[in-house]
């Protein structure tokens, strides 16, 4: 299957994953570390039960956690200490989320303003899909590559 055509105004739908690796807000961290370690991913949404979205948590949130200052001067092993702690622990809340007929333009302006690395992508409160920069950047590639045909 060809990557989808990229034209100035796409949207998001067209360059979003669909496939996404999701958690609940109880998921201990060393299990999301493993999760995102074992995927190869960096942001992990955040959903309640019946798939709405409820935050997010980042690569960076897990090292933040790992040597926040109350964790470093516990005595006991570091991974007993990520196992106690859970994703709600450490999650943002209220994520930037964008719909999937945003434009891809105003998604990337969005990312870059924010310094963002990926935007869940919500319909009627559901997570429908994540735009990664991995995404945004193949777009564009994409883009390119054929202008300069």
């Amino acid at each position: 299957m060809s990557p989808p055509k990229i034209a100035p105004g796409t949207s998001v739908r067209k360059c979003m994953s669909r496939r996404v690796i999701t958690v609940g807000p109880d998921t201990g961290l060393a299990q999301a570390a493993k999760l995102m370690r074992a995927r190869k991913i960096r942001h992990l949404p955040v959903v309640e039960s019946r798939g709405r979205l409820i935050g997010i948590v980042t690569s960076r949130d897990l090292r933040q956690a790992l040597f926040a200052p109350a964790v470093q001067d516990r005595s006991e092993d570091v991974l007993d200490v990520l196992n106690a702690l859970l994703v709600r622990d450490v999650m943002t809340r209220g994520v930037v989320t964008v719909r999937a007929a945003t434009t891809l333009r105003e998604a990337a302006r969005l990312m870059h303003e924010r310094k963002l690395g990926a935007l869940p992508v919500v319909e009627n409160d559901r997570l429908v899909g994540i735009l990664t920069e991995t995404d945004v950047l193949d777009a564009f590639q994409r883009l390119l590559g054929k202008a300069a045909t």
